[in-house]
């Protein structure tokens, strides 16, 4: 009985070793009570051919406005996932706007997802860092939930780029870097649209 106990917590602990490498897990193990876990700003983009199915999502705006992932079909969606507790939301809050008013004109649209905030808090924010584009309210986690094999959770800032199709496109986990990196997946995505 004490050998098969003693096994089994040599394996659990192996599984548990299995995972050491991954940053998102470090994170948390870590404990360092900043109340987020954030990606290291990396960048995936994934071949048209390679893509899941489309996202469907229902949430309400700040605003009070209802939208829905059929509502986006057609042209390129940036979504990005943020709270105003959240200091690289902050960051980078300037540099998604800046990219929203540079590729909205040509169809582009941006959503935003808060995942902790209530509305009055997310206009407060907009407010503050000049942001426009309207963010689902999303406490209950309803909206992750349905992207939820793209975001691991947590993971916040991160930002996705969907297709026209609504599929994702491209994922940066974490801060945004710089504005030409979202406007490059941007225009990378578009062009699929304007070729295919």
């Amino acid at each position: 009985m004490t050998r098969t106990l003693v096994v089994g917590v040599a394996v659990i602990a192996l599984s548990l070793t299995g995972c050491s490498s991954d940053p998102l897990a470090e994170q948390y193990r870590e404990g360092s009570n900043k109340n987020y876990i954030a990606g290291d700003g990396s960048v995936t983009e994934i071949l048209l051919e390679n893509r899941g199915e489309p996202i469907t999502f229902t949430g309400t705006t700040e605003n009070g406005e209802t939208v829905t992932s059929e509502q986006y079909l057609g042209n390129v969606l940036v979504v990005n996932f943020w709270y105003a507790g959240c200091a690289p939301c902050r960051a980078e809050a300037a540099d998604l706007e800046q990219v929203y008013q540079e590729t909205s004109p040509s169809g582009v649209n941006f959503l935003g997802v808060n995942v902790r905030d209530q509305a009055a808090t997310a206009i407060s924010f907009n407010e503050r860092f000049g942001v426009t584009y309207p963010s689902i309210m999303d406490q209950n986690g309803q909206a992750q939930l349905s992207f939820a094999s793209q975001v691991p959770p947590n993971a916040v800032p991160t930002t996705l780029v969907l297709d026209a199709q609504g599929r994702v496109a491209a994922r940066i986990l974490g801060q945004l870097q710089s504005p030409s990196i979202l406007t490059t997946l941007i225009n990378d995505v578009a062009a699929e649209k304007s070729t295919g």
